[in-house]
């Protein structure tokens, strides 16, 4: 397994990420378990997971994500060889503490119900899951201004965070969902503030949306905030799986269509045929080649992957070893152009 710095920390992260969300909903606590003891085993020693899981997000299961890894947690001594990562709500969910705010009171009840559901006294990484402002995330590509900008709440979010570290319940602090401007606003007041700096960003990332190269890149690669990339395959779209109108019965977008709407436009069905066939020309499977372009951007810290069977998982944590050939990077770049961002 690869292992990189988290931003300008001497906290070593595996390329490869355990993404936990489908605890709660597709996967049991027993399959909870297993994946985790099977990531573990094989070099994966960061795990990610949120208040707000299971996805999809519902009343009935939010928290149970945290919870199953809590129970994992609590039978092992080998607490401190693992980098922990959750995430506190942004406002707009109505059971998430009647719509969650990112203010002193809502962060410290959401770490607080985190660390309980966790059975943890800390957390390796807590991150703003998403802005309080207006912005373009979640499958908006362009910003969108208002007659009126709101204020930001980022300055008293950031306050809150850092007290929170010099509490010793997190040790560092992230951002998701974020654009450059809000990115560069919490390390502008890190700087001019003296507060807690930002040391990754957690933001879409696929062969489908690399509209984080864009702006954000850079600032990734000259602040040492780097990327966290969730939804590297585009939540299935890349692995063949939905090719040529199938629509396999387990698969999350075909259970929850409505849901998972970002990924489905014809462009986007249009782009993933493309790659998948370009991944079998090459002897790779179409998760293989989408997992290793992730993994070789210089940007990125880990590569957030997510499955719902230890065959999947297998498959995707195996993927920090292959090497693309400068033709296959080329067919991608080639694609890419023909059909850029069609699935922000």
């Amino acid at each position: 397994m690869e292992y990189r710095k988290l931003g300008n920390t001497d906290i070593d992260v595996s390329v490869i990420c355990l993404g936990t969300m489908t605890y709660g909903e597709q996967n049991t606590e027993q399959d909870a378990h297993e994946q985790l003891d099977f990531a573990l085993d094989n070099g994966v020693n960061f795990i990610d997971t949120a208040e707000m899981y299971a996805i999809p997000q519902r009343a009935e299961t939010q928290g149970l994500t945290e919870k199953y890894i809590g129970s994992w947690l609590a039978g092992r001594a080998d607490r401190d060889k693992i980098v922990l990562a959750s995430k506190v709500a942004g406002p707009g969910v109505d059971h998430v503490r009647g719509g969650s705010q990112l203010n002193r009171k809502h962060i410290t009840e959401a770490l607080e119900g985190s660390l309980k559901r966790l059975q943890t006294d800390y957390l390796d990484l807590y991150q703003v899951h998403w802005p309080a402002r207006n912005s373009n995330f979640f499958g908006r590509l362009g910003y969108e201004a208002q007659a009126e900008a709101e204020d930001d709440t980022i300055l008293e979010t950031l306050r809150v965070l850092t007290d929170l570290v010099a509490e010793g319940k997190i040790r560092e602090i992230g951002i998701s969902n974020e654009s450059a401007w809000g990115t560069m606003r919490y390390l502008q007041y890190a700087e001019t503030q003296n507060l807690a700096r930002v040391v990754s960003v957690q933001n879409p990332y696929s062969l489908l949306n690399r509209s984080y190269e864009i702006g954000m890149a850079e600032v990734s690669h000259r602040e040492k905030a780097g990327l966290l990339a969730y939804s590297p395959l585009g939540f299935g779209m890349l692995t063949g799986k939905y090719h040529q109108g199938e629509w396999p019965a387990e698969g999350r977008v075909t259970i929850w269509k409505d849901y998972f709407t970002r990924y489905q436009n014809d462009q986007g069905m249009a782009a993933a045929g493309k790659y998948i066939e370009l991944a079998k020309a090459h002897g790779l499977t179409p998760t293989q080649l989408a997992l290793a372009f992730v993994n070789t951007r210089p940007f990125v810290t880990a590569n957030i992957i997510g499955a719902t069977t230890i065959e999947q998982l297998k498959e995707n944590i195996e993927t920090h070893s292959i090497t693309l050939s400068d033709e296959l990077m080329a067919g991608i770049q080639e694609i890419h152009q023909e059909i850029s961002n069609p699935c922000p």
